[in-house]
């Protein structure tokens, strides 16, 4: 019988940016054509479209042959896209299905996107509070988390205050605070100029950025500060957003971690100079059925090594139950 695969997701700070209209509705264009260019046909069809871009399409009057012949065009790509159908899915192509794809999950977080701003002070116990809500509000049942950065922060708080909820937990580039260390602390930056903090928050991101490497390499440390800059245009409201800061600043769950009794994949990036590895280290250290991985990167190892996601997924194929 077919099971549900879905991932909650509490992403982080560095991936929080305000999102253009276009990008926010990537998935959803990607859905329209997927769905739309399966229906152009009356016989069984399985499209899976990528960023706009078609990895393969297949007609066959056996649904599960046609998933794994649209899969063949370009199973590399295919990784991350939209799978559509112009029937109803059977369990034998569902089971085959969720190998390669998952049901993710993501929410906006108080204070930033549009999810609502409090005009208070916000904590850590709120963001797990509010990601527990939300797993009740959909009625979903027992299910993977992963979170991201500041995400991963949510994401102990959830584990320890709501176990029941999770039936395992991926923590990227995250760290406990405490005594066991915590992550660069972000709410010191705002101080800065905007060219200043702008610098010192690629340098961070990616520990090889060093002087050393601008000098040799100014062409391609233009075009990073052109990319950075043009993120900080979405930023999300400086009020929501400080506080976000704030809570994070305060987040400890050093002396907690024990409580986590579920399996736990930690991944972290080498260079890392946000969460850096011996932060990782730590949660391994304190959490019980954890798993400990670095990665060729920094703080967005996630996207600089293409490893990275593929054990997410493989793991959590493996520890299902």
């Amino acid at each position: 019988m077919y099971k549900r695969q879905v991932i909650f997701s509490a992403h982080g700070v560095s991936s929080e940016v305000e999102e253009t209209t276009k990008s926010r509705n990537l998935n959803y264009f990607d859905a329209d054509a997927a769905w739309v260019s399966c229906n152009i046909f009356e016989e069984n069809c399985v499209s899976i479209i990528k960023h706009g871009n078609p990895c393969g399409l297949s007609i066959n009057n056996n649904q599960t042959e046609a998933y794994l012949e649209a899969l063949s065009g370009d199973p590399v790509s295919a990784f991350g896209g939209i799978v559509g159908f112009n029937s109803e899915v059977e369990d034998e192509t569902a089971i085959l299905v969720q190998k390669n794809f998952f049901e993710l999950i993501s929410y906006d977080q108080r204070g930033l996107g549009q999810t609502s701003k409090p005009k208070e002070a916000y904590t850590m116990k709120q963001y797990a509070d509010d990601a527990a809500d939300f797993i009740d509000k959909l009625d979903l049942p027992r299910l993977p988390v992963m979170g991201v950065s500041f995400g991963g922060m949510v994401a102990q708080e959830l584990a320890i205050r709501y176990p029941d909820k999770i039936s395992k937990l991926v923590l990227a580039c995250t760290s406990s605070g405490g005594k066991g260390g915590s992550s660069y602390p972000l709410h010191e930056l705002q101080e800065q100029h905007e060219e200043e903090r702008l610098e010192t928050n690629i340098k961070i991101n990616d520990l090889r950025i060093t002087d050393s490497w601008i000098k040799e390499n100014a062409d391609d440390w233009k075009k990073l500060k052109e990319l950075s800059a043009s993120r900080n245009q979405y930023r999300p409201p400086q009020e929501g957003f400080m506080n976000q800061l704030m809570a994070r600043k305060d987040h400890d769950t050093s002396d907690r971690l024990s409580q986590i009794k579920i399996p736990v994949l930690l991944q972290g990036g080498k260079y890392d100079g946000i969460a850096p590895p011996n932060n990782m280290k730590f949660l391994n250290e304190n959490i019980q059925s954890s798993t400990l991985k670095f990665y060729e990167g920094g703080h967005l190892f996630l996207i600089q090594d293409k490893k990275a996601f593929k054990d997410i997924t493989s793991w959590l194929a493996q520890t299902d139950s």
